[in-house]
């Protein structure tokens, strides 16, 4: 019977459109009706209004699933420092970008939230160690060093402990970094994201309003493909992204002075161009500031005059440009 159905549908459908026109891409029986589809304008499409109805419930199902927004106790505005790829210096830019914005003007007050569960970096970049003390609200005090307080969860693990964990696990340690931690009043909180385009970035951005991301990468074309898709993921949960910077954009030679870009030249600044971003600033490859970041003596701290840690800095003025303009 279904059989003889579609076939005297397909003799109305080539008669109606001609047998002339080889317009006739697919015709076949759908789970709830028969389907056919045409690559001209024409097209004839029979679907059950149960499959519209079900497609719709699903739709509304997703969207009360998704966690609604709620900002972070006492912090006005949330900075995610991000990058696709491990080993661009993410790590190293989110403690100097902290830094430099409190150094620009030490009015504000900023926080520092290591979301790298797996290979937290902040306790060895700031020179912190030791367990947060618990508040009367049973909330986590933040460890505190060069005038930033600091959480991390290399705070409650041993320093050379794995933490092997599924994405649930990864998820509630997050929710507990982000809303369990005394962070006071804080004008901003840099955030270190992972690698990557995972659960912690997709809790994150699902569960707090992000006032924007800045984007890290080298400019080396490996390194640039997994910058892109970071970027393009935060435009999808509608973060915007502040921009790019360029790290290890270029070494100088401490004896000749000359310069030599290792990893390739000016590709952040090609990828900002394509993504329609600014790029807040170029990092030179130095030295100074790996000796420094080894010692949990960040540059902007430990050499403040040094031309590196201007580069922070500038980056620092930047970002805070930027969150102004998109406030505006």
């Amino acid at each position: 019977m279904a059989l003889s159905t579609y076939s005297r549908l397909l003799h109305v459908y080539r008669f109606t459109l001609g047998n002339s026109v080889n317009i006739l891409s697919r015709v076949g029986l759908g789970d709830h009706g028969i389907i056919v589809s045409a690559s001209s304008k024409h097209s004839v499409r029979f679907k059950s209004s149960e499959a519209v109805d079900r497609k719709e419930k699903q739709r509304q199902h997703m969207a009360r699933g998704l966690p609604k927004q709620k900002p972070v106790a006492g912090v006005k505005q949330v900075i995610v420092v991000a990058s696709g790829k491990g080993g661009v210096g993410k790590s190293t830019t989110a403690v100097n970008l902290a830094l430099g914005i409190s150094a620009n003007d030490q009015t504000k007050s900023v926080g520092l939230l290591d979301a790298d569960v797996f290979g937290p970096s902040i306790p060895k970049l700031m020179n912190l160690k030791g367990n947060p003390e618990l508040t009367e609200k049973n909330l986590m005090r933040p460890l505190m060093n060069f005038g930033i307080p600091c959480m991390s969860m290399g705070f409650l693990v041993e320093e050379t402990a794995p933490i092997v964990w599924r994405g649930l696990m990864v998820m509630s340690a997050i929710e507990k970094l982000l809303r369990q931690v005394d962070w006071g009043h804080l004008d901003y909180l840099v955030v270190d994201m992972p690698p990557g385009t995972g659960d912690v970035q997709l809790t994150i951005t699902q569960n707090i309003p992000v006032a924007g991301a800045v984007i890290v990468s080298t400019p080396q074309d490996i390194a640039l493909l997994d910058a892109r898709r970071g970027a393009e993921m935060f435009r999808k949960v509608n973060v915007p992204v502040l921009g790019l910077v360029q790290n290890m954009s270029v070494f100088q030679c401490p004896k000749c002075q000359h310069q030599t870009h290792i990893f390739g030249a000016d590709g952040a600044r090609e990828l900002a161009r394509t993504l329609g971003v600014d790029v807040l600033g170029d990092i030179p490859l130095h030295l100074n500031i790996r000796e420094m970041s080894d010692r949990g003596q960040p540059v902007v701290v430990s050499s403040p005059d040094s031309p590196e840690a201007e580069a922070y800095r500038n980056v620092a003025s930047a970002v805070v440009r930027r969150l102004a303009a998109i406030a505006d």
